[in-house]
């Protein structure tokens, strides 16, 4: 009771808040003890204050390892504008002189937020090692199973990181983590002994509503038409970054009055960036996005998450709808689809891994490059280039590559019968992983063609019971989007801002959109 006073007292003194929200309370106090834990809590719950809390208390540094620069950086901002000075964010946006400073000083920083793939740096994993990192946390935990094979494999990496840096106890985040990867995230940090603090992950304000519609053009309509009547804070997503330019385009022309951007990953960074600060701001209405925007982004008042394409997997689709209605009120899902969206996240999928012929390929044109003994460094833009795959199909490689000896300090080591072992581990995981992604859309479908309550299915695969909604349930239990009454966004009168001018030319959208 005494350590439980102790936090609540901090917790108003540091964050000016007067209670714990569900969980958080208890994953901080074993955390204060030194243990190892996995907490899995609904999106919007607060989970970034298990670690910000502690990090306060503590008497080493807290590193946090966050999957976006933007998120950091948002993080990083908010933490500022509450007294909590001793943070910073390690980013590629750093220049030299500056990373350089804030090197010179790390044990001067409470909390210190990286990327997975930065902590591969010699230099920086060096001086974080000479430093008292009292708590090593990995954000959106999750990555670590649904991304680490094809997209991060660097969150693969992480329990080396932890033993290079004196093996600091560890705390995994998620919200979404179903048992099979609640034992992934164990397994890849080699931490048996986690205390799991899992808590039910389903947000009764959030209303859902699944239709299926004929084509592109339908899909288009019933939201431009679903848009002129309900001026929210929105985010629509897409599995593809063509269809965020197109879309955006074409509600811009048909809704002027709108605030319009789009955002994918083949955008720059800072202008990513610039979108993302704006949104948060209330500057902008919608955003025309794919997966890349909305990690733990805390807008607490966005009404309205629309699927243009639906996820691959129903953890992305929780994710993202999570982030709606973080302040408790109705907000609303609404899932489109048509017939052809079958085959989007099955073609998405055969990207990610390569063919057994691509992969024997592969195999071939290094042995007949390495197998005289040349060496040289290789990296994987290098690895990419010369075996002409893409990028993701090159990550997963490169990391396969490292973890069976065939690469050692960025060198490859060219070894027949090795090689050949290699080669039927790799494409054995290979068929694994692509049965496992298979296996997700079906779920996903299934999922989307229920004829019964959609919440309660919805969560099954992650826990035993639901809540019982705060508002209405979803549209196969009687909702009718007619119903959906939400608070519109009034917006003032004076002569846009010249952001605004600068971002529409910018993205070639808004009012003058004779460029397509």
């Amino acid at each position: 009771m005494k350590q439980q006073n102790f936090l609540k007292a901090n917790l108003k003194k540091h964050f000016n808040y007067s209670y714990f929200r569900t969980g958080q309370k208890e994953i901080i106090l074993d955390i204060m003890k030194g243990k190892d834990v996995l907490g899995v809590l609904p999106t919007g719950s607060g989970k970034s204050l298990c670690y910000q809390l502690p990090a306060k208390l503590l008497n080493g540094t807290t590193i946090v390892v966050s999957p976006l620069i933007s998120l950091m950086i948002d993080q990083v901002k908010q933490l500022k504008s509450m007294q909590f000075k001793e943070v910073v964010a390690l980013n590629s946006f750093m220049e030299y002189e500056e990373r350089e400073q804030v090197f010179n000083k790390l044990n001067s920083y409470k909390l210190i937020y990286v990327s997975p793939e930065l902590l591969q740096n010699n230099e920086l994993l060096t001086r974080l090692s000479q430093i008292e990192v009292s708590l090593f946390v990995i954000d959106e935990a999750h990555c670590i199973s649904q991304w680490g094979h094809e997209f991060r494999p660097n969150y693969l990496k992480l329990h080396s990181i932890a033993n290079a840096l004196n093996e600091p106890p560890i705390l995994a985040l998620s919200a979404t983590a179903t048992e099979n990867v609640q034992s992934d995230i164990i397994e890849a940090l080699n931490r048996p002994n986690m205390i799991k603090h899992i808590y039910p992950m389903d947000r009764e304000n959030i209303t859902f509503c699944v239709r299926e519609v004929s084509n592109e053009k339908d899909k288009q309509k019933r939201i431009i038409h679903f848009l002129s009547n309900h001026r929210v804070p929105t985010l629509i997503y897409f599995s593809s970054r063509q269809s965020t330019e197109i879309v955006a385009k074409e509600i811009a022309r048909k809704l002027p009055q709108l605030r319009i951007a789009f955002y994918h990953g083949g955008m720059d960074q800072s202008e990513r960036i610039s979108i993302q600060q704006q949104f948060m701001n209330d500057q902008l209405d919608l955003i025309c996005c794919t997966n890349a925007f909305g990690m733990g982004i805390n807008k607490k008042n966005i009404r309205l998450v629309i699927h243009y394409h639906f996820p691959s997997q129903i953890e992305s689709y929780i994710q993202e709808i999570g982030r709606a209605g973080r302040d408790g009120n109705a907000s609303l899902s609404l899932l489109l689809f048509s017939k052809k969206d079958y085959y989007i996240p099955a073609n998405l999928i055969q990207k990610e891994l390569p063919t057994e012929a691509e992969l024997r390929e592969v195999f071939t044109q290094l042995a007949e490059i390495y197998k005289d003994g040349y060496q040289y460094p290789i990296t994987e833009q290098h690895l990419e280039h010369v075996l002409q795959i893409n990028e993701i199909q090159t990550r997963f490689l490169y990391f396969q590559f490292e973890k069976h000896g065939m690469i050692k300090n960025n060198t490859i080591i060219y070894e027949k019968g090795h090689w050949i072992q290699a080669y039927h581990k790799i494409n054995q995981l290979r068929i694994k992983r692509l049965s496992f992604k298979e296996k997700k859309i079906s779920e996903m479908i299934q999922w989307m063609q229920k004829d019964d309550c959609l919440r309660k299915h919805l969560y099954k695969s992650f826990q035993d019971t639901y809540t019982e909604p705060a508002f209405a349930c979803c549209s196969n239990c009687g909702f009718k989007l007619s119903e959906w009454k939400p608070e519109q966004t009034i917006v003032s009168k004076k002569p846009p801002a010249s952001w605004e001018e600068k971002l529409k030319e910018l993205f070639l959208i808004g009012v003058d959109n004779e460029t397509d």
